[in-house]
């Protein structure tokens, strides 16, 4: 007797826990592992953030179940990030879903909108919840191909006229986790009148859209004029305000498709724990000096580790936004081999780059998030590190 279905059977190996599973191995015989491979900040919380949750958490009827949509206080506060951060005006009851993190709103929304069978176009290289969202609601996946030499931006000439006349759902992905590339507007121009002239939903997920370096600032794609009729956009407090494991997220845009979710995650959800929705809606509602204070760590990380990878050989692209460095793996190798041989040699965990599709082999991912003391000892054992020339 089978008592796992065919669609879990048949997903392959989240490769982030075999890495970790390995780490763990590692550890237990002495090995000092250090873990740039999944993208989870090592910075605190905002203290506001906290104490606003702690206070929250004494009142009893904060206790109870959220409203199934999310607290209007935080929709609310959605709507004015939004209105502060790009001049789009959204309508809180009808634009805005709570989500219990971006992960979990990825892959609900692809079961609200696709039926079996249907074509979704996700980004390749990309994030790897996009194709297993799909293989579990039972449609097909087409890859839409990102690569180095375009800096990794949409080329929708290379979808078959086919792909893209029976496509119904797109993902795009900016700032992006792998490959740290950025969009501009004339990007989400591009992208709002494909999908207008194919009649496809565009899902943009934005889960670094403030994670950004220097004068760059991600727009929304919300920003397109009429983007509205075609498009939603997910957003977290994941990675701008250090919180991934209080799991909160939201979705906005298209009315029609958040009713569509909303519908789908009242019969298998109840929403975030209320003090959890209060202390991100403070979040939101703030002058967002902590998120500039975040990036300025993370800029010194990526200089840093930008310049011990360029020094001994590597590849890279300075990011302008993310978590994330993007380098090429040396000649005489793939990238699962190039990530296996830094970890049992060198006790450094980074994510192939096959881990998001083919057209991320030869390149391996880099999380920032470890302190800058560990990041002179990954530069140490970078140093020190013999690979094939």
């Amino acid at each position: 007797m089978a008592f796992i279905s065919d669609k879990v059977e048949s997903l392959p190996p989240y490769l982030f826990s075999e890495f970790q599973k390995k780490k763990k191995q590692l550890i237990s015989n002495g090995v000092d592992c250090i873990d740039l491979g999944i993208g989870a900040p090592d910075l605190p919380t905002p203290d506001f953030v906290c104490q606003i949750l702690m206070e929250e958490v004494k009142h009893s009827a904060n206790h109870r179940y959220s409203t199934y949509s999310g607290l209007l206080e935080f929709k609310q506060a959605v709507a004015h990030f939004y209105k502060q951060q790009y001049g789009v005006i959204l309508n809180p009851e009808t634009e805005v879903l709570a989500l219990i993190g971006s992960k979990e709103g990825i892959a609900n929304l692809i079961q609200a909108v696709i039926n079996p069978d249907d074509k979704v176009i996700v980004p390749d290289p990309g994030y790897p919840v996009y194709r297993t969202g799909v293989h579990l609601a039972g449609g097909e996946s087409i890859s839409l191909p990102l690569d180095h030499d375009n800096n990794y931006t949409p080329m929708f000439h290379r979808l078959s006229a086919a792909d893209a006349h029976q496509a119904k759902l797109m993902f795009l992905n900016y700032p992006s986790n792998p490959t740290a590339a950025v969009a501009d507007m004339s990007t989400y121009l591009e992208a709002i009148t494909f999908c207008r002239d194919h009649g496809i939903i565009l899902a943009n997920d934005a889960a670094y859209d403030l994670v950004t370096f220097e004068d760059y600032q991600s727009p929304s794609v919300l920003q397109i004029p009429d983007a509205k009729d075609y498009a939603v956009e997910l957003g977290s407090l994941s990675k701008s305000f250090n919180m991934t494991g209080w799991r909160i997220g939201y979705i906005v845009g298209n009315q029609e498709i958040i009713q569509s979710l909303a519908t789908l995650k009242s019969n298998i959800d109840t929403c975030q724990f209320i003090p959890i929705q209060k202390a991100a809606a403070a979040a939101l509602t703030s002058d967002l000096s902590c998120v500039q204070a975040n990036n300025a760590v993370y800029k010194q990380r990526m200089e840093k580790l930008y310049a011990a990878l360029t020094k001994v050989g590597l590849k890279v692209r300075k990011p302008r936004g993310t978590i994330f460095i993007w380098a090429e793996v040396p000649k005489g190798y793939n990238s699962m081999s190039f990530a296996n041989q830094l970890l049992d040699e060198a006790g450094l965990i980074v994510t192939p780059g096959i881990a998001f599709g083919a057209n991320g082999e030869g390149f391996i991912r880099i999380s920032l998030s470890v302190s800058s003391e560990r990041l002179d000892e990954v530069i140490y054992r970078l140093h020190q590190f013999e690979w094939k020339e």
